[in-house]
């Protein structure tokens, strides 16, 4: 997680955190020669990651790897150039730096992983699934408490919701990819699952189930 902003109080850094901050707030060579050094940090960190994840790209290229490597690496330092006022030293500068080429890495290759794949942005999905197909409700062992998820989420969430439910809680769907595909933020796709998860503990607790866990729990 990248640090929050708006942290305060005096925090002493550590001999090699002072040092790196120091040469990327310099000028000239010095601050060039800092930039070379942390983006190679930012492409180990990468590579590392993408490494990890490589399994769910199957169909790259190694060519292609390493450009996906390159661009979280580059994506990375643009964050923490444009962050780095935001160090306050609550870990070791290298250990901030490389979140952060830790999650670019993460989520594109997510984005990769569903390019031209399917997601479920229309009605006549996300219905079919509720209605037909149990395994969306497999955690759900009760016949009846399914059968009230099901009336709830079809009744009581709007089209909006519903959509967002079943893509990030059923589908699987990398909150990333959702955002990119219904161009907006992770923010507002965590508010409106949080919205159609109360929605859907209150319909169940009108339904005669008071407070029961739902299988949107899962993410």
């Amino acid at each position: 997680m990248e640090p929050k902003r708006g942290v305060s109080g005096p925090v002493q850094l550590d001999e090699d955190s002072r040092a790196w901050v120091s040469a990327l707030t310099a000028h000239g060579f010095r601050r060039d020669q800092a930039v070379t050094r942390l983006h190679d940090l930012l492409l180990r960190a990468a590579r590392s990651e993408v490494g990890r994840r490589r399994s769910t790209l199957p169909h790259l290229s190694p060519a292609e790897l390493d450009d996906l490597v390159e661009q979280a690496a580059d994506d990375a330092l643009f964050a923490v150039l444009r962050r780095l006022e935001d160090f306050r030293g609550l870990s070791r500068f290298t250990t901030w730096a490389y979140k952060f080429a830790v999650l670019e890495a993460g989520v594109k290759v997510q984005r990769r992983a569903w390019q031209g794949r399917e997601v479920p942005l229309e009605p006549g999905h996300w219905s079919s699934v509720i209605d037909n197909d149990p395994s969306p409700l497999e955690a759900v062992e009760h016949h009846e408490l399914g059968a009230a998820i099901r009336r709830a989420i079809l009744a009581d969430l709007t089209e909006r919701q519903r959509i967002v439910l079943v893509a990030l809680a059923v589908e699987g769907v990398p909150i990333d990819v959702l955002a990119e595909r219904l161009q907006t933020t992770r923010g507002a796709l965590y508010k409106t699952l949080h919205d159609a998860r109360h929605k859907l503990r209150a319909a169940l607790a009108a339904y005669g189930f008071g407070t029961l866990p739902t299988p949107e729990d899962r993410t």
